[in-house]
């Protein structure tokens, strides 16, 4: 009987570090981050539709963030200021996570193969679905540059204000609502954000 690769595989995301540039208090990995981005992309879906009367679908954006950085498996981790610096950078780049994905969708029976496809590769997507996702992944890197603030190292002061300017030209009231409602959070101490444990 075939064995299938693809959910061990998978499971390599914790052994890829993000912000390797960068000197961290603490090494995030792409497999938390990914878990991050599921739940503010989830957040996003549901402010959308419950304050926004939109209809998008939570899971589905969750589901698409939690696969969103897969491909980095097989690349590593480019940093963004390498990754965007130029348009043949960027083209190049693209092509090389398409390849990845191809090849982490290989590791994959035929019957699961369109389905992953879908998470991982997302064509003909809703686009403002995937917006959420990008914007999610965004207040992720967001909420990392906060963390380190917190702790003292400065390392992250230009990108963080980098983010939050990206942040803020999206314009999508839903970040618009995150941003005001949840991440003022991220600045305070557990007893400050008053949890009974």
């Amino acid at each position: 009987m075939e064995k299938y690769h693809f959910f061990a595989i998978m499971s390599r995301m914790k052994y890829i570090n993000r912000w390797s540039l960068m000197n961290n208090t603490r090494s995030e990995n792409i497999s938390e981050h990914s878990l991050t981005v599921a739940m503010i992309a989830h957040a996003l879906c549901i402010i959308n539709n419950k304050k926004l009367g939109g209809n998008t679908d939570p899971e589905r954006a969750a589901a698409i963030a939690l696969f969103h950085d897969c491909t980095e498996i097989i690349t590593g981790d480019l940093p963004t200021p390498i990754k965007y610096s130029s348009k043949t950078l960027r083209k190049a780049y693209a092509d090389i996570e398409l390849e990845a994905s191809r090849q982490l969708l290989s590791t994959l029976p035929d019957y699961m193969k369109e389905e992953y496809e879908k998470l991982i590769i997302h064509e003909n997507e809703d686009e403002h679905l995937i917006a959420l996702v990008k914007a999610a992944d965004k207040i992720s890197a967001l909420v990392k540059c906060i963390e380190e603030e917190q702790m003292g190292n400065n390392e992250f002061a230009k990108a963080k204000e980098q983010i939050l300017e990206y942040i803020r030209s999206l314009g999508m009231e839903e970040v618009n609502i995150f941003m005001r409602d949840f991440i003022p959070s991220y600045s305070l101490s557990l007893d400050e954000q008053h949890i009974s444990l």
